[in-house]
């Protein structure tokens, strides 16, 4: 077992938990703070790439950059719907219900590809989707404004373009890590550039613009970087254990620094979902493949 690579992927996993921490901070709605994540990425890891002269080892498949491309544009609003999330719930409520991604690549899975859905996944899928009821909370499902009001779209929204990002990158092989990022963070830039109030970036505190650039630097840059090191060279079985770093630590920081407190209804929802995920990923008969080269938070 690579020792190095499996630190490097916790190291990424608990960093990468303490993004809506950092999030709530910045003083930018979510699509300028993952407009700066974009820029902050592709400056960061294409540097790595060009200095490493990764780039001229490239081996360009038009294909895989199209497929790359699309991947991109799922990766982006992955993120500008999981920091909408994070304006409206809880970080704990919202992380949790982002990582359904897994159930979902299951059901993409069952439906694109018409692999069979086992009793197993059905269970899963079931669990989850009690679960997410109860850590919204069910009197957020009396009315149709209540519901929207509660964040709970915008974290499911996230939660299926990060399974989009996932089914889109599984078959990418050609392609490095770096140039796949570069594309897709690129192309974030190129989507978000028209609809960017950069007003909204006059009067913030130097606090704010340390969170901003943490945000993008670390949470992107380096957390990518110690990432796409690490996950190649693990199996994934490996790598679907060590995601859960990233929800734990969401949650630790949610309830220690910010003081949430979860009702006894979310906690039993938020062991649901867990409890589902785990249901899928630890099957002996088959193994829901994450993206080996695509991070998407």
């Amino acid at each position: 077992m690579n020792v190095s690579a499996i630190i490097k992927l916790t190291i990424s996993m608990a960093i990468f938990g303490s993004i809506g921490f950092f999030t709530i901070h910045t003083g930018v709605p979510a699509l300028e703070l993952v407009f700066i994540r974009c820029i902050c990425a592709t400056i960061f890891l294409s540097s790595i790439w060009y200095f490493t002269g990764g780039h001229k080892r490239e081996m360009w498949n038009k294909k895989e950059v199209f497929q790359t491309l699309l991947c991109g544009v799922f990766l982006v609003l992955n993120w500008v719907f999981l920091f909408k999330a994070f304006e409206e719930m809880a970080i704990s409520i919202t992380i949790s219900i982002y990582n359904l991604a897994p159930i979902f690549v299951l059901l993409l899975g069952t439906f694109i590809l018409k692999e069979r859905l086992t009793i197993r996944g059905l269970l899963a899928t079931i669990i989850c989707f009690i679960g997410s009821i109860f850590i919204v909370g069910i009197d957020n499902f009396k009315s149709i404004e209540q519901f929207m009001n509660s964040g709970f779209i915008w974290a499911m929204l996230s939660a299926v373009c990060y399974a989009l990002t996932m089914f889109t990158s599984k078959s990418l092989h050609t392609l490095s890590p770096y140039a796949t990022t570069f594309l897709q963070t690129f192309v974030g830039i190129i989507i978000l550039l028209p609809f960017c109030d950069f007003s909204l970036f006059e009067g913030l505190s130097t606090t704010n613009w340390l969170y901003i650039l943490g945000t993008g630097l670390i949470h992107t840059g380096f957390v990518y970087y110690l990432f796409f090191d690490s996950i190649r060279n693990l199996p994934t079985v490996i790598v679907s254990v060590l995601t859960f770093v990233d929800p734990v630590v969401a949650i630790l920081l949610d309830t220690i620094l910010l003081d949430f407190r979860p009702t006894l209804l979310q906690t039993l929802g938020i062991g649901l979902i867990f409890a589902g995920i785990l249901l899928t990923i630890v099957n002996p008969k088959r193994r829901i493949k994450l993206q080996e080269d695509t991070f998407a938070q």
